[in-house]
């Protein structure tokens, strides 16, 4: 199937979208224990990057084994409402083409949010002809996350390393049959 160059694909419901995250084992106890972030081990103050794409979180995080601050992956399901004004206070990470560099130095300092578009993944980790959206939350939107757009926190580290032991297998049909369903996602 073809995508768009740029298409926000996710897993999501009625009143959620599910992105990726992976910490440290003391974050994620923490964030399925409280079903938010608290400070400490959290820190509000540093930016977090959001992925709706679970292969690109794999990549990022080696299926969970590339260090210890990133070994457990978190699947969180965040409010429609609060993703929707995570992308209307955002500004890109790098100036888009045509666009003002000092417009763009202006908007990066008073966005909350960047946004970024990157090759999205295979199961091999290769990159793909179209691009996956990471969201980089800080300051009030950082608030926000944790405090009104958490609906549930779940461990998916499990199911990461299940699928990851079918890739290595070369078992690749069942490796996909694994994979959250993500699927064009409409910002509401």
């Amino acid at each position: 199937m073809a995508h768009p160059d740029r298409e926000i694909r996710a897993f999501h419901g009625a009143t959620f979208i599910r992105v990726y995250q992976a910490y440290s084992d003391a974050i994620a106890d923490s964030a399925l224990r409280h079903q938010t972030f608290v400070s400490p081990p959290f820190s509000m103050s540093r930016m977090t990057w959001i992925k709706p794409s679970f292969l690109w979180m794999m990549y990022r995080a080696g299926w969970g084994q590339k260090d210890d601050g990133q070994k457990r992956i978190l699947a969180l399901d965040i409010a429609h409402e609060g993703f929707a004004w995570a992308l209307a206070h955002s500004c890109p990470s790098h100036p888009e083409k045509g666009m003002d560099p000092d417009d763009w130095k202006r908007a990066l300092a008073a966005a909350p949010v960047r946004v970024q578009w990157d090759p999205e993944r295979d199961l091999y980790h290769n990159p793909l002809p179209y691009r996956s959206i990471q969201i980089g939350l800080s300051g009030e939107a950082v608030q926000r996350y944790a405090t009104d757009w958490i609906r549930q926190i779940t461990d998916v580290t499990e199911l990461a390393h299940r699928i990851h032991a079918r890739v290595r297998e070369g078992d690749m049909e069942m490796a996909e049959a694994l994979l959250p369903r993500e699927v064009p996602y409409t910002v509401r």
